[in-house]
């Protein structure tokens, strides 16, 4: 159903596309990039990509069954074992299953290719459905935070090599 790439120069074009494609379904539930995110796309993707060969963190397209790029999903602060899942999908593939799907995909990565052994996430108290992916996939949530002023809900996962 959908596959993940590890993010690469040759994704710009599409991801700035789907960026552009997506800003306001985005925005109706996580704060909006800003105009300057789009303004200064190409230098920030090569900078996510200097970033990424570090190792600190993994950015990954999600991509549908006809290689169109649908989807993001990465791991950030990626350290001492452990990393936080972010994820998003555009909204023409919302509610199929994609971030379900590629949330899995991104937790057998994480365990088997990055070597990791627990997951963190943060969901929105207003975000049911990416609270639900998260519990599909072996997430449960820990404990209540506030971020920015704003009550968020921190999900862990501990992973066994090669998960779900």
């Amino acid at each position: 159903m959908v596959s993940l790439e590890r993010l690469r120069a040759d994704h710009a074009a599409a991801l700035l596309a789907f960026e552009r494609e997506n800003r306001e379904f985005f925005a109706r539930s996580v704060p909006d990039r800003g105009d300057a995110y789009f303004a200064e796309f190409a230098s920030r993707h090569e900078a996510l990509l200097d970033e990424q060969a570090t190792g600190g963190i993994h950015f990954h397209v999600v991509l549908d069954e006809h290689g169109a790029l649908i989807g993001r999903a990465n791991l950030v602060d990626v350290r001492d074992g452990a990393g936080e899942v972010g994820y998003r999908v555009g909204e023409h593939a919302a509610g199929r299953g994609v971030a379900t799907a590629a949330v899995a995909e991104l937790c057998r990565l994480a365990a088997g290719s990055y070597g990791l052994s627990t997951l963190t996430a943060l969901t929105d108290l207003d975000n049911p459905a990416s609270a639900a992916v998260l519990r599909k996939n072996g997430f449960a949530a820990v404990e209540e935070i506030l971020i920015a002023g704003k009550p968020v809900v921190r999900h862990l996962r501990h992973l066994r090599p090669r998960c779900r």
